[in-house]
C-alpha cells in the first residue's frame, strides 16, 4: 500500500459540502479557540497538577492507506495506519501501542479535516509521541464494504474484532486504546463490552447511553432536528468513491452498491416508519441492542469521558460515567458548556484546568498503555462547568452524597404569554393554567441549537435567542421563584411532576428549567419532554435521592401508551435532563412549560392532531405540581 504524509487533503467536494461547516469550528483541539459567550465567563483553569506533557519523539508521520482487516464472517473492512516517521520520511521500525478510531463518517473525510470536530484531537499529537493510529471505516461506510446497520449486533462484534486484529499486528506492541467522538465514542463502549484482547483504555467523547431516550425520541416524540441530518451525513460520506477504485474497480463498485442499498433499505424506511408511528417510534429490542447502557456491566476498561451540557447526549454521557464508576471501573469525566460539535472537537476542554484534549489523551494512554506515572489521581473523577457562576466545579460522583433533593411547588395560575405563576418551597396557592400548544415554541432557543448538533451556533454564534430565552417563554406558561437569598446549586437530573388534563387525551409537556437574572435575561439551563399518553412510570428503574424521585423512567412502549380521558386530571413526570448550575442571590429559578419544541421534536403523524389541543396544568390543593432538583 502507498504511504502518504499527513495532513491528507483527499476529501471530495461532496463530502466537504457536508462537513465544511463542521471543520470551520475546529482547527486542532490544542488551538483553544474562543468559546461562545457563556464560556468566556469561566474562571481561570486551576493549577491542578505538576504533570507536564512530554515532547515529541518524532516530528513526522506517514500513513498506509486501506489496510485490509478481515472479519469473522469474511467481510474485509479497511483502515488507514499512521506511524511516526524518521527524518527521511520512513515509518519507524518498532512495535507501538495502537490508538484505534472506528468511524461511520468516512476515514478519508476525518483525516482531511485534520482530525478536528468529528474525531477530536489531531491524532498526530499521539503518533509523534510513540503511538500508532488506526482509523477504520465501519462496515458499510466509507471505504469498507457491507451494509451499514447502525450498531447492529454484527457491527458491534466488528468493533471487538478490529481491536483484536490490531493487537496481533507486527507494528503493534499488543496494547490498544480507543478515541473518537459521538458515533466513534459509542463504538468504543461496544468494543469494551466485547472485552477483546489488548484493549487497555478508552476515551469516548459525547457518547450515548440509551439511544431512544437520549436522542431518538426524547419524551416519546421523534427527533426530527438531528436524526435526518445524521442519517444524511452517513449516507453522503458513504457515497464517496473509495481511494482504491482504480486498482480494484469491481470491489469498489460492489461496495458503492451496498452503501446505496443500505440507504434505500435501512435508513430511509427507518425514519419513515418512525414518523408513521411504526415500531421505531417506540422503545424496544431495536434500540436496546444499540444502547451501550444495556450491557455496560460487561465493561471493565478504564474510560475517560467528555460530555456537553448542551450536547445531543447530555443525558447519556453522564449515565455511562455513573454506571462504570458504580461498578468499580476507573473512570473520569469532564462536562462542559458545549453543544455536539464543540464537545466532539474538544477544543475547549483545556478550560477545565487539566490541559488540552490531546494532552489529556496522552496522559490517559501513557498511564494505561505505557505504564507511566501521569498523576491521574490529581484529576477529579467529575469536573463540570457550573452555569450561572462560570466556575469549574468538581465532584467525586454523578449524584454525590453531599446532595439533597429540593422541591419547588408550582403556585397559583399562569397565563400564556403574560402573567407568571409562582414557584415556592412553602405552601403553594391553588390554581390552574391553560396552555395552548404553539408550533413555534423552541424555534430560536438553545434547544434548537442543541438538537441540530450545534450547527446554528456555528453559523450564527451571536443570535440573542441562544442565550436569552425570554421571548420563547412567551409561548408557554411560566412559574418562577422570588429572587433567591442564598445560592441554589444544582447537579444532576431533575423531575418535573405536573398534574395535567387535556381535551384530546394527549399532548407534549416541554419543560425548561431556567435562571432569570435581575436584568431580566433568561438563561436556559436544561430541558425535558414528555408525551402525556406515554406517562406510564417504571418506579423500579427511576432514580431517587433521599427517597424523592429525580429521574423518572418511562417504558415508551406501544403497549403502555394510554390516552388521558378528557377532563381527567393525572400526574405526569417529566424527565428533565441533567445539568450543573447555580442560581445566585438576586436571581430567580424559573420553570417554563410549552406544548412544542421545534425543530427538535415532532409527534408521529397519526398522533399529531392529538398534540394540538390545549392542556391544563394544576397547582396547589389536591393536585400539587412540583419540580425536584438535586442540590448541593
Amino acid at each position: 500500500m502507498k504511504l502518504l504524509a499527513r495532513p491528507l487533503h483527499l476529501a471530495p467536494v461532496v463530502a466537504l459540502a457536508m462537513t465544511a461547516g463542521l471543520a470551520a469550528t475546529a482547527g486542532h483541539a490544542d488551538a483553544q479557540p474562543a468559546a461562545r459567550q457563556v464560556v468566556a465567563r469561566a474562571s481561570a483553569p486551576r493549577a491542578s497538577t505538576t504533570w507536564r506533557p512530554r515532547p515529541e519523539q518524532w516530528h513526522q508521520t506517514v500513513t498506509e492507506k486501506d489496510l485490509e482487516i478481515p472479519m469473522s464472517d469474511g467481510t474485509v473492512l479497511r483502515g488507514d495506519l499512521t506511524l511516526p516517521a524518521t527524518a527521511d520520511g520512513r515509518a519507524v521500525q518498532q512495535r507501538l501501542p495502537v490508538i484505534l478510531t472506528i468511524t461511520a463518517y468516512n476515514k478519508t473525510v476525518i483525516e482531511g479535516a485534520g482530525g478536528a470536530v468529528l474525531a477530536g484531537a489531531d491524532p498526530s499529537y499521539l503518533v509523534k509521541r510513540g503511538y500508532a493510529q488506526l482509523d477504520v471505516d465501519a462496515r458499510g461506510t466509507g471505504d469498507s464494504p457491507g451494509r451499514w446497520c447502525a450498531f447492529c449486533t454484527r457491527e458491534d462484534k466488528d468493533a471487538g474484532e478490529i481491536v483484536a486484529w490490531a493487537h496481533r499486528q507486527s507494528w503493534s506492541d499488543g496494547k490498544v486504546g480507543m478515541t473518537g467522538a459521538s458515533y466513534m465514542g459509542i463504538d468504543q463502549l461496544f468494543a469494551a463490552e466485547d472485552d477483546p484482547p489488548g484493549l487497555k483504555a478508552i476515551f469516548p467523547q459525547v457518547p450515548a447511553a440509551d439511544v431512544y431516550r437520549d436522542v431518538v425520541a426524547s419524551g416519546g416524540q421523534i427527533d426530527v432536528g438531528f436524526i435526518p441530518l445524521w442519517l444524511g451525513l452517513v449516507s453522503a460520506t458513504g457515497a464517496i468513491p473509495p481511494a482504491y477504485s482504480l486498482s480494484d474497480p469491481q470491489s469498489a463498485l460492489q461496495m458503492a452498491l451496498d452503501h446505496i442499498e443500505a440507504g434505500a433499505t435501512f435508513t430511509t424506511p427507518l425514519m419513515l416508519q418512525a414518523l408513521l408511528g411504526g415500531y421505531p417510534a417506540y422503545d424496544g429490542p431495536f434500540y436496546r441492542q444499540r444502547s451501550p447502557i444495556t450491557n455496560i456491566k460487561r465493561i471493565h476498561t478504564p474510560a475517560f469521558f467528555v460530555g456537553g451540557e448542551y450536547d445531543l447526549f447530555q443525558r447519556g454521557t453522564g449515565m455511562d460515567f455513573d454506571a462504570l464508576q458504580r461498578q468499580g471501573v476507573a473512570t473520569k469525566m469532564i462536562l462542559g458548556p458545549w453543544d455536539h460539535l464543540q464537545g466532539s472537537s474538544g477544543a475547549q476542554v483545556g478550560n477545565a484546568g487539566y490541559g488540552s484534549l490531546a494532552q489529556l489523551q496522552l496522559r490517559w494512554f501513557d498511564h494505561y498503555l505505557k505504564g507511566k506515572d501521569t498523576q491521574l489521581g490529581r484529576i477529579s473523577p467529575l469536573t463540570y462547568y457550573e452555569q450561572g457562576t462560570g466556575r469549574w466545579a468538581t465532584s467525586k460522583t454523578w449524584i454525590g452524597k453531599e446532595e439533597r433533593p429540593a422541591t419547588y411547588k408550582l403556585s397559583g395560575s399562569a397565563t400564556l404569554g403574560s402573567d407568571n405563576g409562582g414557584l415556592t418551597t412553602g405552601r403553594p396557592k391553588a390554581g390552574k393554567s391553560l396552555m395552548q400548544p404553539l408550533p413555534v415554541s423552541g424555534l430560536c432557543t438553545r434547544s434548537s441549537d442543541q438538537w441540530t448538533a450545534g450547527l446554528p451556533n456555528m453559523l450564527m454564534p451571536k443570535m440573542p435567542c441562544f442565550t436569552d430565552n425570554r421571548l420563547n417563554d412567551k409561548s408557554g406558561l411560566v412559574f418562577q421563584t422570588a429572587p433567591v437569598k442564598r445560592t441554589v446549586r444544582i447537579q444532576g437530573p431533575i423531575d418535573a411532576h405536573l398534574n395535567v388534563s387535556t381535551s384530546t387525551g394527549d399532548g407534549l409537556l416541554a419543560v425548561t428549567v431556567e435562571d432569570v437574572a435581575p436584568n431580566g435575561t433568561v438563561s436556559r439551563l436544561t430541558g425535558g419532554w414528555q408525551v402525556v399518553s406515554q406517562r406510564a412510570l417504571d418506579k423500579s428503574r427511576s432514580r431517587y435521592l433521599d427517597g424523592r424521585m429525580i429521574q423518572p423512567f418511562h417504558p415508551f412502549l406501544k403497549s403502555t401508551r394510554k390516552a388521558l380521558k378528557p377532563g381527567t386530571i393525572a400526574p405526569v413526570d417529566v424527565e428533565v435532563f441533567p445539568t450543573g448550575a447555580a442560581i445566585k442571590p438576586g436571581h430567580r429559578l424559573r420553570v417554563a412549560v410549552e406544548g412544542f419544541d421545534v425543530p427538535h421534536l415532532l409527534a408521529p403523524l397519526p398522533d399529531l392532531v392529538g398534540q394540538l389541543g390545549p392542556l391544563t396544568i394544576y397547582s396547589g390543593g389536591a393536585h400539587t405540581s412540583y419540580v425536584t432538583l438535586p442540590t448541593r
